[in-house]
């Protein structure tokens, strides 16, 4: 991905998650926003956005994290999202048994402690391999990965999603699910 189309997937990622409100942009409760507010918002902030563009960026989005609608009216962030008006409805699924979560070493102590939650976001995000996992993780800081039973999980009542992308979700993980996996020799 070229560093505009990374400088307008940040963009678009920010205020499809986080604050539409800066471009005077509203979110439907599943996350919608209708492209041509987008594009307008968008200008009048600085940046010029047209749909051959969006459509780029969204295809060309390694982790898929945008979709469009059918009739190409509207696009929404498929995940992630920090405000409270939109609550995605995903669908639950039954997770495999075990799914990966990846973290800064300096966050380790607490989340082992406390389990993983949400913070900001509306989910804990979970992989389906480590190696995405290790990926996230490097983000933050030095990588670690949890290992977390997330079947285990599910036959104890919590419940499990899948995002558009294939990010897992959940709304949080205890510490007694959790298994620190070794580093990578």
């Amino acid at each position: 991905m070229s560093n505009h189309h990374t400088d307008i997937s940040k963009f678009l990622s920010y205020v499809l998650r986080h604050e539409p409100q800066t471009i005077g942009l509203t979110l439907d409760s599943e996350g919608w926003a209708e492209i041509d507010a987008l594009i307008a918002g968008a200008k009048a902030a600085g940046k010029e956005l047209d749909l051959a563009l969006i459509r780029e960026v969204a295809a060309s989005s390694d982790k898929k994290r945008f979709a469009i609608s059918e009739n190409e009216q509207r696009i929404r962030a498929v995940q992630g999202h920090s405000t409270a008006t939109v609550a995605v409805q995903h669908k639950a699924k039954e997770p495999p048994e075990f799914l990966y979560h990846g973290t800064a070493t300096r966050f380790l102590d607490s989340i082992l402690a406390e389990g993983l939650r949400p913070g900001q976001r509306h989910h804990v995000h979970l992989s389906q391999d480590i190696a995405t996992a290790t990926t996230v993780g490097q983000r933050h800081g030095k990588p670690v990965v949890l290992k977390i039973k997330a079947r285990l999980m599910q036959q104890q009542g919590f419940g499990f999603f899948q995002a558009d992308n294939g990010v897992w979700l959940t709304a949080n993980v205890p510490a007694s699910f959790l298994v620190l996996q070794p580093e990578p020799s």
